[in-house]
């Protein structure tokens, strides 16, 4: 199992995860359209042209699913119940069509569980970033954990 136990994250640990993605304009229009999100922003170029940005951005709720899944193998696979919460979800730069996503992560502090003694509380940093090392999606979020099995 590859995912790490409750007792094995360090506060302060850093993760660059092996996973990377270029993100495709099928990929924006698909999950656009299967969340029923018609906002021009994702699906009508020829809006976007008129707009800042010149182009349609990649779906934000997309981007933050892709960094959140590219953690999974290294930290959480197998190992965990699920997320509690988010405190942080945020998009400082657009992300575009034809952009390589990556993703990086810290141990930002964990507890024990005050109502299960079979886990305990992670809190995470998740960024992901592009080709230009510019942070696209930054996610604070509490996961909650399994211990390591113990032989009784």
């Amino acid at each position: 199992m590859p995912g790490l136990w409750y007792e094995e994250f360090e506060i302060g640990k850093e993760y660059k995860h092996a996973w990377s993605r270029t993100v495709t304009e099928y990929d924006n229009v698909l999950f656009t359209s299967i969340t029923m999100n018609p906002a021009p922003i994702h699906l009508d170029a020829e809006y976007m042209k008129t707009q800042p940005h010149g182009q349609r951005l990649m779906n934000s709720l997309y981007t933050a699913g892709l960094v959140g899944g590219m953690i999974v193998y290294d930290l959480t696979m197998g190992t965990t119940l699920g997320n509690l919460g988010y405190t942080k979800f945020d998009f400082p730069n657009p992300v575009f069509h034809g952009d390589t996503i990556r993703a990086e992560s810290t141990i930002l502090d964990k507890r024990e569980s005050k109502s299960r003694t079979d886990s305990g509380i992670v809190y995470f940093e998740h960024r992901g970033l592009n080709q230009r090392d510019e942070v696209v999606h930054i996610a604070h979020r509490a996961g909650l954990m399994l211990k390591r099995p113990t032989d009784d």
